[in-house]
């Protein structure tokens, strides 16, 4: 019996000239994130970055990682895969500057069953795009053919960033109390949360990603569901730099304005918002609609149309307010901080869904 032709890694659906051509592909786009205490090429086995460039006296640093969840799903079954990387630096990112840190770099983890160089590069240029919307550097990252993990076109995405921030600048401050103003920054939409839910809105409404979306007709519903996450590093690294003003931030994802805003308060406080002051994006109004779903349910699932509160003392909410208007954030005043009782979050005014 004649010798088995000799197998090869590409046999095993592992091609590593593609995996060659993807890095060949993303080097321009890394690059373009260079900033102080990173200015390296990708490739080595590890990305480095300058701490002394900082100029900081008492630094600590700050990580955070985390995906897009199945809002990955949407950009699979949609072929768009343009702005989900976005979304997985603003998920990391915004997690950072809550704590009054700068992100500093990024690292990505792209995981497939078989690599297309130009959807890798895709994603990747939207990483790059998230990065220099955040003011971090793209150090690195790692790419995973894996052939019978992943079925057809699907594919992972994780992320990893660290940040810094002087010590007494840490967030949220201790001096939070009765009587603070809570302002919200608007979301730019869905953002990355809430996605298993909405695509069984979708599949309940029988409509199809290529569809004009029925809350915003001159879009596909797929591209308006792939609205990317707001990135709101830079406007409030703006404000830290004018001032110590502000208290405590609480990026809304995950569970809502329920579950994040008691995050940044001390046990004895809670918030009391004013949902009749949420400018609530159409597309909530419809997942609302289409899903029948209960107002505390939206506000437990979704942004609502808030992606960032920021909490400051009553005679900083309009200097505060201006100084984030001027960087090019929609500002609203959500409610106050006050002796917490039996929840963490009371609501007054009913939410325009």
């Amino acid at each position: 019996m004649a010798d088995p032709k000799p197998l090869t890694y590409r046999d095993a659906g592992v091609d590593i000239d593609a995996g060659n051509e993807l890095v060949r592909r993303i080097k321009p786009h890394v690059r373009s994130t260079r900033r102080p205490g990173a200015d390296g090429e990708i490739g080595g086995f590890g990305g480095l970055f300058d701490l002394k460039a900082l100029g900081m006296s008492d630094p600590l640093l700050v990580a955070a990682n985390d995906g897009v969840g199945t809002k990955l799903r949407v950009a699979i079954e949609a072929g768009r895969h343009d702005t989900i990387g976005i979304d997985l630096v603003a998920m990391c990112v915004n997690d950072l500057v809550v704590q009054g840190a700068e992100p500093l770099f990024f690292l990505d983890y792209f995981a497939t069953g078989k690599l297309d160089p130009a959807q890798g590069e895709a994603i990747v240029k939207g990483i790059a795009e998230g990065c220099r919307q955040a003011g971090c550097a793209l150090i690195g990252g790692e790419t995973a053919e894996m052939p019978g993990l992943y079925a057809g076109d699907d594919y992972d995405l994780a992320g990893f960033s660290v940040g810094a921030v002087e010590r007494n600048r840490l967030l949220p401050a201790s001096n939070l109390t009765d009587g603070d103003v809570i302002l919200g920054l608007t979301s730019s939409g869905v953002h990355s949360n809430g996605y298993s839910l909405v695509r069984r809105i979708v599949e309940r409404s029988g409509a199809s990603y290529a569809d004009a979306a029925p809350f915003e007709p001159h879009r596909s519903l797929g591209e308006a569901l792939l609205e990317p996450t707001r990135i709101y590093v830079k406007p409030l690294l703006d404000v830290f730099a004018a001032s110590h003003a502000v208290k405590g931030l609480a990026h809304i994802t995950g569970g809502g304005f329920i579950e994040n805003i008691p995050r940044v308060l001390p046990d004895h406080l809670g918030a009391d918002l004013d949902l009749a002051a949420v400018p609530v994006p159409a597309v909530f109004g419809w997942l609302a609609r289409e899903g029948g779903i209960e107002t505390l349910e939206m506000l437990r699932t979704f942004n609502c149309g808030i992606g960032m509160v920021v909490v400051v003392a009553d005679s900083e909410a309009a200097t505060v307010s201006a100084l984030l208007q001027s960087a090019g954030e929609s500002v609203v005043s959500l409610g106050r901080v006050l002796p917490r009782k039996k929840d963490a979050v009371t609501f007054n005014g009913e939410l325009s869904l």
